[in-house]
């Protein structure tokens, strides 16, 4: 027979109420509501049931709690896939998207998501799917975004004249 599982009370239930009201991540908020009306006097299954989760799921969020408070309750960083490259690879892959297309090298003036799926197969011989190389991006910090592209002979001074209003003189 096992021993009933005793939940901490050093922190309030107010304050556990409120941070329910706060809270962003709706799982969390769930299981913040659960530890809460068990602590107000519900029956774990009856918590459990309040909050979308069963007993089991409950007694597991409440070891957690109880071992790290209310940070225990966030969902922990998955590890997912391993990813394609390695560290070097992806630093060198991130200085090339920054620096930016050479026209005559890589035939385009800017970059798109094909383009740099393209250049990392031909450099690094992986290949990603577009979707992979957004999601690669994306963990960069780097915006899917891009920068109008300039034709690299355009003509300075006629676009600082037509920004200002004036066609340029022949």
């Amino acid at each position: 027979m096992s021993s009933k599982l005793i939940i901490r009370t050093d922190i309030s239930l107010e304050t556990l109420r409120r941070r329910v009201r706060l809270e962003r991540d709706g799982r969390v908020a769930a299981r913040l509501l659960a530890i809460a009306n068990a602590l107000d006097g519900m029956s774990r299954a009856e918590a459990a049931r309040a909050a979308g989760m069963d007993r089991q799921a409950l007694r597991d969020w409440v070891i957690r709690f109880n071992a790290e408070g209310i940070a225990g309750l966030c969902d922990r960083k998955r590890s997912g896939p391993k990813p394609f490259l390695d560290e070097g690879q992806q630093v060198v892959l991130r200085a090339m998207v920054l620096r930016g297309p050479d026209p005559d090298r890589d035939r385009v003036s800017a970059w798109r998501l094909i383009d740099i799926c393209r250049l990392c197969e031909e450099r690094f011989g992986v290949t990603y799917s577009v979707s992979g190389m957004f999601d690669l991006l994306k963990s960069f910090d780097l915006s899917w975004q891009k920068s109008r592209p300039r034709h690299p002979q355009a003509d300075a001074t006629a676009l600082k004249a037509f920004k200002k209003g004036g066609s340029p003189k022949p």
